[in-house]
C-alpha cells in the first residue's frame, strides 16, 4: 500500500496571516534540519552563525561567500517540508549582488531571506563593533530585493543593526524606512531590555521578528511575553547548536580521559533512532523492492 501523501504545510506568508507567534528554531546542518523538520514547526531558520561554524569552522564575520551559503540553502530546502527562512547577510555585495542573491535563494527553495544593513564584512549581531551602512543605501537594497523576487510569497526580512552603535531612535527610523521600501518583515537587532522591545513593537507596522540568543544582548522571553510585545516571529538561531556543542564537548572529554564511552554520563540518542532520522528505512525499503530474485 502506498504511503499517503501529507498536505503541504502553510507557506510562511499564509502562516503570518494567522494569529499566534511563529517559532522558528535555528538549523545549522542537515542533521539539525532533519530533526527540527520532523517536529511540526511553522518555520525553520537557517542561521548564518551556525551554518558558517558547521560548514567552514569559522566565525560569522563575513567570511562565507554567496556560493557557500547558497549551497546550504539548497540542501536544506530540498529536504525540508517546513518553510525555511535563510540568512542572506548583507546580500554579498552591491545592488546587483543583492538581486542575484534574492533570485538564488528563492530558486533554491527558501521562503524568506534576511538582509541586514551592516557594513561589509558583517559581524554576528550580538557581538560588539558592528557598523552600519547609510540608511539610504539599505533602502535601495530592499527595493532591489523586492523587485528581484519572482513571487510575492518569497518574503524580504529587513534587519537593522543600528541599535548597538547609533541608538534605538535611529534603529526605529531605519525600520520605518525599510518598511516603506518594501520589506515584508522587520528585524530590529539587539534591543537590550524588555522596555526597548515594547517600544519596537509599538512603533512598527509590519510583522516583527525577535532574535532570541541565549547569552546575547536581548532578553530571552517566553512565547506569551513576545506575543504581548507585538512580535510575530521568534528565531532561536543557536539554541540547538549550543546544546549540541556542549554535549559533544562532554563526550570528547570522557573519551580523552577514559579511552572509551563506557560509563559515560552524557545521554546519547539511540543509534536506531538516528538511523531512522537519517532515512535508512527508506534505503532498506528501496533495496528490498529492487532486490534480485
Amino acid at each position: 500500500m502506498d504511503t499517503p501523501t501529507l498536505p503541504p504545510p502553510p507557506t510562511l506568508r499564509q502562516r503570518l496571516q494567522q494569529p499566534g507567534l511563529v517559532v522558528a528554531p535555528g538549523v545549522h546542518d542537515m542533521v539539525s534540519l532533519r530533526q527540527a523538520d520532523a517536529l511540526g514547526f511553522d518555520a525553520l531558520y537557517m542561521t548564518g552563525f551556525g551554518t558558517v561554524a558547521s560548514h567552514l569552522g569559522l566565525p560569522d564575520a563575513g567570511l562565507a561567500t554567496y556560493t557557500d551559503m547558497l549551497g546550504r540553502v539548497r540542501q536544506m530546502a530540498s529536504l525540508a517540508r517546513t518553510p525555511l527562512i535563510a540568512d542572506g547577510d548583507t546580500g554579498y555585495g552591491g545592488l546587483l549582488n543583492v538581486a542575484h542573491t534574492v533570485r538564488g535563494y528563492e530558486a533554491a527553495g527558501a521562503q524568506a531571506i534576511q538582509l541586514e544593513d551592516q557594513e561589509s564584512p558583517k559581524k554576528c549581531g550580538h557581538t560588539p563593533g558592528r557598523r552600519v551602512v547609510p540608511a539610504d543605501e539599505m533602502v535601495k537594497k530592499i527595493r532591489v530585493a523586492a523587485d528581484a523576487r519572482r513571487s510575492a510569497d518569497f518574503l524580504i526580512i529587513a534587519r537593522t543593526d543600528a541599535r548597538t552603535t547609533l541608538g534605538l531612535d535611529e534603529a526605529l527610523r531605519r525600520a520605518e524606512a525599510y518598511a516603506r521600501a518594501g520589506a515584508d518583515i522587520l528585524f530590529v537587532e539587539s534591543p537590550e531590555s524588555v522596555d526597548e522591545m515594547r517600544r519596537i513593537g509599538q512603533a512598527v507596522d509590519r510583522p516583527l521578528l525577535a532574535n532570541m540568543v541565549e547569552g546575547g544582548r536581548t532578553p530571552v522571553l517566553a512565547r506569551a511575553e513576545l506575543e504581548a510585545l507585538g512580535y510575530r516571529i521568534a528565531i532561536f538561531p543557536v539554541s540547538a547548536l549550543l546544546a549540541a556543542t556542549q554535549a559533544m564537548r562532554a563526550v570528547y572529554r570522557h573519551l580523552r580521559e577514559h579511552g572509551s564511552s563506557a560509563g559515560m554520563a552524557q545521554p546519547l540518542m539511540d543509534f536506531g533512532t538516528l538511523t531512522t532520522l537519517m532515512g535508512f528505512p527508506e534505503v532498506h525499503a528501496f533495496e528490498r523492492r529492487w532486490a534480485e530474485d
